[in-house]
Protein backbone atom coordinates (compact mmCIF):
# COMPACT_ATOMS: atom_id res chain seq x y z
CA UNK A 1 0.00 0.00 0.00
CA UNK A 2 1.35 3.59 -0.85
CA UNK A 3 -0.05 6.86 -1.69
CA UNK A 4 1.19 10.00 -3.45
CA UNK A 5 1.71 13.28 -2.38
CA UNK A 6 -0.39 14.60 -4.93
CA UNK A 7 -3.05 12.26 -3.35
CA UNK A 8 -2.42 13.03 -0.26
CA UNK A 9 -2.71 16.93 -1.21
CA UNK A 10 -5.72 16.13 -2.58
CA UNK A 11 -7.54 15.15 -0.17
CA UNK A 12 -5.89 18.10 2.35
CA UNK A 13 -7.89 20.39 0.37
CA UNK A 14 -11.09 18.62 0.43
CA UNK A 15 -11.22 18.54 4.03
CA UNK A 16 -10.58 14.67 4.49
CA UNK A 17 -7.08 14.24 5.17
CA UNK A 18 -6.81 12.21 8.76
CA UNK A 19 -4.14 13.95 10.67
CA UNK A 20 -2.30 13.03 13.52
CA UNK A 21 0.23 14.28 15.93
CA UNK A 22 3.56 12.66 16.31
CA UNK A 23 2.16 11.62 20.26
CA UNK A 24 -0.82 10.55 19.30
CA UNK A 25 -0.08 8.73 16.14
CA UNK A 26 1.87 6.18 18.85
CA UNK A 27 -1.68 5.01 20.20
CA UNK A 28 -3.59 5.09 17.21
CA UNK A 29 -1.48 2.85 15.62
CA UNK A 30 -1.34 0.37 18.75
CA UNK A 31 -5.14 0.30 18.22
CA UNK A 32 -5.39 -0.05 14.68
CA UNK A 33 -2.26 -1.82 13.53
CA UNK A 34 0.12 -1.09 11.06
CA UNK A 35 -1.34 -1.64 7.86
CA UNK A 36 -4.84 -0.36 8.64
CA UNK A 37 -3.45 2.71 9.91
CA UNK A 38 -1.07 3.34 7.03
CA UNK A 39 -4.55 3.08 4.75
CA UNK A 40 -6.09 5.76 7.19
CA UNK A 41 -3.38 7.95 8.40
CA UNK A 42 -2.61 10.68 5.76
CA UNK A 43 -0.37 13.35 7.63
CA UNK A 44 1.95 13.15 11.08
CA UNK A 45 2.88 16.39 12.39
CA UNK A 46 6.14 16.47 14.65
CA UNK A 47 7.43 19.74 15.98
CA UNK A 48 10.09 20.67 18.18
CA UNK A 49 10.51 23.71 20.30
CA UNK A 50 13.97 25.32 21.95
CA UNK A 51 17.59 26.71 21.67
CA UNK A 52 18.87 27.13 18.42
CA UNK A 53 21.79 29.24 18.18
CA UNK A 54 22.24 28.90 14.30
CA UNK A 55 19.96 31.02 13.21
CA UNK A 56 18.94 34.92 12.49
CA UNK A 57 17.73 37.05 9.65
CA UNK A 58 18.36 38.94 6.45
CA UNK A 59 16.71 41.89 6.47
CA UNK A 60 16.15 45.07 3.95
CA UNK A 61 16.11 49.24 5.40
CA UNK A 62 15.18 50.40 1.62
CA UNK A 63 16.75 53.38 1.03
CA UNK A 64 16.67 56.48 2.65
CA UNK A 65 16.92 60.00 1.01
CA UNK A 66 20.37 60.99 -0.02
CA UNK A 67 20.70 57.03 -0.29
CA UNK A 68 23.23 55.18 1.62
CA UNK A 69 25.80 52.25 0.88
CA UNK A 70 25.68 50.64 4.95
CA UNK A 71 28.54 49.42 5.77
CA UNK A 72 28.11 49.15 9.68
CA UNK A 73 24.35 48.45 11.19
CA UNK A 74 23.25 48.30 14.50
CA UNK A 75 19.79 47.47 15.86
CA UNK A 76 19.25 48.12 19.49
CA UNK A 77 23.20 48.43 19.40
CA UNK A 78 23.40 44.88 18.53
CA UNK A 79 25.96 44.44 15.22
CA UNK A 80 24.56 43.00 11.89
CA UNK A 81 26.81 42.39 8.95
CA UNK A 82 26.41 44.51 6.46
CA UNK A 83 29.04 42.87 3.63
CA UNK A 84 26.34 42.69 1.17
CA UNK A 85 24.39 45.01 -0.70
CA UNK A 86 23.67 48.80 0.19
CA UNK A 87 20.87 48.58 2.47
CA UNK A 88 21.24 44.54 3.33
CA UNK A 89 22.19 43.43 6.67
CA UNK A 90 22.24 39.83 8.19
CA UNK A 91 21.35 39.78 11.96
CA UNK A 92 23.12 36.89 13.85
CA UNK A 93 21.29 35.64 16.90
CA UNK A 94 24.21 35.60 18.90
CA UNK A 95 25.74 38.55 18.18
CA UNK A 96 26.32 40.56 21.64
CA UNK A 97 25.28 43.99 22.07
CA UNK A 98 27.98 46.71 21.80
CA UNK A 99 29.95 47.44 24.98
CA UNK A 100 28.91 44.03 26.14
CA UNK A 101 31.59 43.36 28.84
CA UNK A 102 30.71 39.58 27.65
CA UNK A 103 33.08 37.30 30.30
CA UNK A 104 35.83 40.21 31.63
CA UNK A 105 33.66 39.91 34.41
CA UNK A 106 32.89 36.13 34.10
CA UNK A 107 30.52 34.60 34.43
CA UNK A 108 28.72 37.31 32.45
CA UNK A 109 24.85 37.83 32.29
CA UNK A 110 24.51 38.66 28.39
CA UNK A 111 20.77 40.29 28.85
CA UNK A 112 20.40 41.18 25.20
CA UNK A 113 21.70 40.42 22.02
CA UNK A 114 20.88 39.02 18.14
CA UNK A 115 18.26 36.85 19.11
CA UNK A 116 16.13 39.49 21.80
CA UNK A 117 16.41 41.84 18.31
CA UNK A 118 14.49 39.08 16.37
CA UNK A 119 12.29 38.62 19.39
CA UNK A 120 11.54 42.07 19.41
CA UNK A 121 11.50 42.46 15.59
CA UNK A 122 8.63 39.64 15.52
CA UNK A 123 6.53 41.24 18.43
CA UNK A 124 6.59 44.19 16.43
CA UNK A 125 8.43 46.21 18.65
CA UNK A 126 10.46 50.28 17.80
CA UNK A 127 14.39 49.17 17.75
CA UNK A 128 16.91 51.54 17.13
CA UNK A 129 18.35 51.27 13.64
CA UNK A 130 22.02 52.89 13.44
CA UNK A 131 24.04 52.71 10.25
CA UNK A 132 27.12 54.17 9.06
CA UNK A 133 29.29 54.56 5.46
CA UNK A 134 32.20 56.07 4.06
CA UNK A 135 30.22 58.04 1.54
CA UNK A 136 30.33 56.99 -2.44
CA UNK A 137 29.15 58.87 -5.45
CA UNK A 138 25.85 57.16 -5.98
CA UNK A 139 25.73 56.76 -2.26
CA UNK A 140 26.53 60.20 -0.40
CA UNK A 141 25.00 59.45 2.83
CA UNK A 142 27.64 58.66 5.74
CA UNK A 143 25.20 57.97 8.61
CA UNK A 144 21.78 57.38 9.79
CA UNK A 145 20.04 57.29 12.75
CA UNK A 146 16.00 56.06 13.63
CA UNK A 147 13.66 54.08 15.08
CA UNK A 148 11.78 51.20 12.87
CA UNK A 149 9.56 48.26 13.23
CA UNK A 150 9.19 44.98 11.06
CA UNK A 151 6.59 47.04 9.29
CA UNK A 152 9.31 49.29 7.99
CA UNK A 153 11.35 46.55 6.84
CA UNK A 154 11.30 45.71 2.78
CA UNK A 155 12.10 42.44 3.63
CA UNK A 156 12.62 40.80 7.34
CA UNK A 157 13.39 36.55 6.15
CA UNK A 158 14.65 34.52 8.77
CA UNK A 159 17.15 32.22 7.46
CA UNK A 160 18.68 29.16 10.60
CA UNK A 161 22.05 27.35 8.71
CA UNK A 162 21.30 25.20 11.40
CA UNK A 163 18.47 23.95 13.18
CA UNK A 164 16.26 20.68 14.17
CA UNK A 165 19.17 19.37 15.37
CA UNK A 166 18.53 15.12 15.18
CA UNK A 167 19.07 14.06 18.95
CA UNK A 168 21.54 15.45 20.47
CA UNK A 169 24.23 15.87 23.97
CA UNK A 170 23.21 15.27 27.09
CA UNK A 171 24.99 17.42 29.52
CA UNK A 172 26.41 16.79 32.86
CA UNK A 173 29.86 18.49 34.48
CA UNK A 174 32.07 15.77 36.49
CA UNK A 175 34.73 18.56 37.42
CA UNK A 176 34.39 20.22 41.55
CA UNK A 177 33.48 23.73 39.92
CA UNK A 178 30.37 25.45 38.41
CA UNK A 179 30.89 25.75 34.52
CA UNK A 180 28.30 28.16 32.36
CA UNK A 181 27.58 26.66 28.97
CA UNK A 182 25.15 26.69 25.80
CA UNK A 183 23.02 23.90 27.95
CA UNK A 184 22.96 25.85 30.93
CA UNK A 185 24.45 26.09 34.03
CA UNK A 186 26.05 22.25 35.32
CA UNK A 187 27.04 22.38 38.87
CA UNK A 188 29.96 20.62 40.09
CA UNK A 189 30.10 16.69 41.17
CA UNK A 190 27.46 15.75 38.86
CA UNK A 191 24.84 17.21 40.42
CA UNK A 192 23.00 18.18 37.88
CA UNK A 193 22.08 17.35 33.86
CA UNK A 194 20.87 19.15 31.13
CA UNK A 195 19.36 18.22 27.48
CA UNK A 196 17.64 19.60 24.73
CA UNK A 197 15.09 17.78 22.40
CA UNK A 198 11.56 17.15 22.32
CA UNK A 199 11.98 13.21 22.16
CA UNK A 200 9.44 11.79 20.76
CA UNK A 201 7.86 14.98 18.59
CA UNK A 202 10.58 16.01 17.00
CA UNK A 203 10.78 15.92 13.32
CA UNK A 204 13.89 14.05 12.34
CA UNK A 205 13.70 11.89 15.26
CA UNK A 206 10.44 10.82 13.30
CA UNK A 207 11.89 10.48 9.84
CA UNK A 208 15.63 9.29 10.62
CA UNK A 209 16.38 8.23 7.48
CA UNK A 210 15.05 11.86 5.66
CA UNK A 211 12.75 9.68 3.40
CA UNK A 212 10.40 12.27 3.73
CA UNK A 213 12.12 15.83 5.25
CA UNK A 214 15.07 17.52 2.35
CA UNK A 215 15.11 20.72 0.70
CA UNK A 216 12.28 22.09 -0.19
CA UNK A 217 10.28 20.27 2.38
CA UNK A 218 7.72 23.22 3.68
CA UNK A 219 7.85 23.83 7.34
CA UNK A 220 6.34 25.43 9.93
CA UNK A 221 8.30 28.26 11.44
CA UNK A 222 7.48 30.21 14.16
CA UNK A 223 3.75 29.94 12.55
CA UNK A 224 5.16 31.63 9.32
CA UNK A 225 4.92 29.08 6.20
CA UNK A 226 8.88 28.27 5.22
CA UNK A 227 11.02 25.75 4.10
CA UNK A 228 14.04 23.61 4.27
CA UNK A 229 16.35 25.21 2.00
CA UNK A 230 19.41 22.97 2.69
CA UNK A 231 21.22 20.22 4.82
CA UNK A 232 21.97 22.32 7.86
CA UNK A 233 25.81 23.39 8.79
CA UNK A 234 27.44 20.49 10.48
CA UNK A 235 24.83 17.77 9.07
CA UNK A 236 26.54 14.53 10.16
CA UNK A 237 24.45 11.34 9.06
CA UNK A 238 26.91 8.56 8.92
CA UNK A 239 26.51 8.52 13.46
CA UNK A 240 26.04 5.15 15.59
CA UNK A 241 22.06 4.04 15.47
CA UNK A 242 19.54 1.98 17.71
CA UNK A 243 18.55 -1.09 15.68
CA UNK A 244 15.23 1.60 14.88
CA UNK A 245 17.78 3.33 12.76
CA UNK A 246 17.57 6.43 15.16
CA UNK A 247 20.78 8.09 16.00
CA UNK A 248 22.05 7.93 19.84
CA UNK A 249 23.94 11.44 18.76
CA UNK A 250 24.09 14.50 17.72
CA UNK A 251 23.20 14.01 13.87
CA UNK A 252 21.13 15.22 10.88
CA UNK A 253 20.39 18.76 10.76
CA UNK A 254 18.19 21.03 8.36
CA UNK A 255 18.72 24.45 7.44
CA UNK A 256 15.27 26.57 7.61
CA UNK A 257 14.14 30.26 6.28
CA UNK A 258 10.39 32.05 6.37
CA UNK A 259 8.82 35.17 6.68
CA UNK A 260 9.26 36.93 10.16
CA UNK A 261 6.48 39.29 9.28
CA UNK A 262 4.27 36.18 9.31
CA UNK A 263 5.78 34.66 12.46
CA UNK A 264 3.92 34.16 16.13
CA UNK A 265 6.29 36.32 19.08
CA UNK A 266 5.40 33.00 20.83
CA UNK A 267 7.38 30.80 19.05
CA UNK A 268 10.14 33.43 18.67
CA UNK A 269 12.18 34.07 21.89
CA UNK A 270 15.71 35.62 22.71
CA UNK A 271 17.61 33.82 25.45
CA UNK A 272 20.57 34.57 27.77
CA UNK A 273 22.47 32.24 29.50
CA UNK A 274 24.88 33.02 31.72
CA UNK A 275 28.23 33.04 31.09
CA UNK A 276 28.09 31.98 28.32
CA UNK A 277 26.14 34.11 25.07
CA UNK A 278 22.82 35.06 23.97
CA UNK A 279 20.62 32.90 21.68
CA UNK A 280 17.37 32.36 20.19
CA UNK A 281 14.56 29.94 20.56
CA UNK A 282 12.58 28.84 17.64
CA UNK A 283 9.44 26.68 17.39
CA UNK A 284 9.27 24.45 14.04
CA UNK A 285 6.65 21.62 12.90
CA UNK A 286 7.43 19.78 10.13
CA UNK A 287 4.68 17.26 8.60
CA UNK A 288 5.24 13.86 7.72
CA UNK A 289 3.13 12.01 4.47
CA UNK A 290 2.40 8.37 5.19
CA UNK A 291 3.51 7.07 2.33
CA UNK A 292 3.79 3.14 2.98
CA UNK A 293 3.50 1.49 6.11
CA UNK A 294 6.85 1.88 6.55
CA UNK A 295 7.74 5.34 7.40
CA UNK A 296 4.14 5.54 9.26
CA UNK A 297 6.16 3.13 11.59
CA UNK A 298 9.05 5.36 11.86
CA UNK A 299 6.49 8.15 13.19
CA UNK A 300 5.60 5.84 16.22
CA UNK A 301 9.12 6.07 18.06
CA UNK A 302 8.43 6.61 21.72
CA UNK A 303 10.77 8.27 24.00
CA UNK A 304 11.50 5.36 25.64
CA UNK A 305 13.34 4.19 22.33
CA UNK A 306 15.13 7.38 21.45
CA UNK A 307 18.93 7.03 23.49
CA UNK A 308 20.84 9.76 23.78
CA UNK A 309 24.51 10.17 24.98
CA UNK A 310 25.81 12.08 28.20
CA UNK A 311 28.94 13.81 27.61
CA UNK A 312 31.09 15.64 30.47
CA UNK A 313 31.21 19.33 29.43
CA UNK A 314 33.66 20.41 32.13
CA UNK A 315 36.48 17.67 29.90
CA UNK A 316 35.29 15.45 27.00
CA UNK A 317 33.15 18.20 25.60
CA UNK A 318 35.53 21.05 25.10
CA UNK A 319 38.80 18.61 24.92
CA UNK A 320 36.72 16.66 21.94
CA UNK A 321 37.88 13.05 23.36
CA UNK A 322 35.08 11.06 21.93
CA UNK A 323 34.14 9.76 25.12
CA UNK A 324 30.46 8.49 26.38
CA UNK A 325 29.49 8.33 30.15
CA UNK A 326 26.32 6.72 29.66
CA UNK A 327 23.13 6.88 27.45
CA UNK A 328 19.63 7.07 28.80
CA UNK A 329 16.15 7.25 26.79
CA UNK A 330 13.81 10.21 26.59
CA UNK A 331 11.74 8.65 28.88
CA UNK A 332 13.77 8.24 31.94
CA UNK A 333 15.41 11.65 31.19
CA UNK A 334 11.92 13.23 31.41
CA UNK A 335 11.53 11.71 34.35
CA UNK A 336 13.81 14.63 35.83
CA UNK A 337 15.79 12.03 37.39
CA UNK A 338 18.43 9.73 36.29
CA UNK A 339 21.65 7.45 38.21
CA UNK A 340 24.88 8.15 37.22
CA UNK A 341 27.70 6.40 38.74
CA UNK A 342 25.92 5.41 41.40
CA UNK A 343 24.26 9.24 41.85
CA UNK A 344 20.85 10.37 41.47
CA UNK A 345 21.05 12.94 39.26
CA UNK A 346 18.42 15.49 38.97
CA UNK A 347 17.47 16.57 34.98
CA UNK A 348 16.36 19.72 33.49
CA UNK A 349 15.46 20.05 29.64
CA UNK A 350 16.05 23.21 27.38
CA UNK A 351 13.61 22.27 25.54
CA UNK A 352 9.69 22.44 25.86
CA UNK A 353 8.44 19.29 25.08
CA UNK A 354 4.61 21.25 25.94
CA UNK A 355 5.56 23.77 23.39
CA UNK A 356 6.27 21.28 20.48
CA UNK A 357 3.15 19.63 21.12
CA UNK A 358 1.18 22.84 20.85
CA UNK A 359 3.35 23.69 17.56
CA UNK A 360 2.11 19.77 16.52
CA UNK A 361 -1.64 20.92 16.76
CA UNK A 362 -1.53 24.26 15.25
CA UNK A 363 0.10 22.41 12.00
CA UNK A 364 -2.67 19.52 12.65
CA UNK A 365 -5.07 22.34 12.47
CA UNK A 366 -4.02 24.09 9.74
CA UNK A 367 -3.90 20.93 7.56
CA UNK A 368 -7.05 20.01 8.72
CA UNK A 369 -8.16 23.37 7.12
CA UNK A 370 -6.66 22.72 3.77
CA UNK A 371 -3.96 25.78 4.57
CA UNK A 372 -1.07 23.56 4.71
CA UNK A 373 -0.66 21.73 1.27
CA UNK A 374 2.74 19.36 1.48
CA UNK A 375 5.63 18.91 -1.01
CA UNK A 376 8.03 16.29 -2.34
CA UNK A 377 11.65 16.97 -1.22
CA UNK A 378 13.60 18.05 -4.40
CA UNK A 379 16.86 16.64 -3.16
CA UNK A 380 17.36 14.23 0.35
CA UNK A 381 19.45 15.03 2.84
CA UNK A 382 23.01 13.02 2.52
CA UNK A 383 22.11 9.97 4.56
CA UNK A 384 26.08 8.56 4.93
CA UNK A 385 27.49 12.31 5.38
CA UNK A 386 30.55 12.61 8.17
CA UNK A 387 32.09 15.96 9.80
CA UNK A 388 35.42 16.59 9.27
CA UNK A 389 37.12 18.77 12.08
CA UNK A 390 39.12 21.78 11.37
CA UNK A 391 42.82 20.76 11.21
CA UNK A 392 44.82 23.51 12.70
CA UNK A 393 47.30 24.35 10.51
CA UNK A 394 51.05 26.34 11.39
CA UNK A 395 52.57 27.67 14.23
CA UNK A 396 49.34 28.68 17.10
CA UNK A 397 49.04 30.24 20.63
Amino acid sequence: MTKTYAEINEKIASGKAVVLTAEEVIDYVDKRGLETAAKEVDVVTTATFGPMCSSGCFLNFGHSKPKMRITEAWLNDVMAYSGIAAVDAYLGATQLRQHDPANMDFPGEFRYGGGHVIEDLVAGKQVEFRALSYGTDDYPRREICTMLDINDLNQAIMVNPRNCYQNYNVAVNCSDKRIYTYLGILRAHMRNMTYSSAGQLSPLLNDPLYETIGVGTPVWLAGARGLVYAEGTQHCSAVERSDNDVPVEGAGTLALSGNMKEMLPEFVRGLSFKGYGVSLAVGVGIPIPILNPEILKRTTVRDRDIQASVIDYSHDYPEKTGKVLAKYSYEELRSGQVELMGKKVPVTSLSSYNKALKICNLLKAEIEAGRFLLAEASQRLPLNQGMQSLDIKGATK
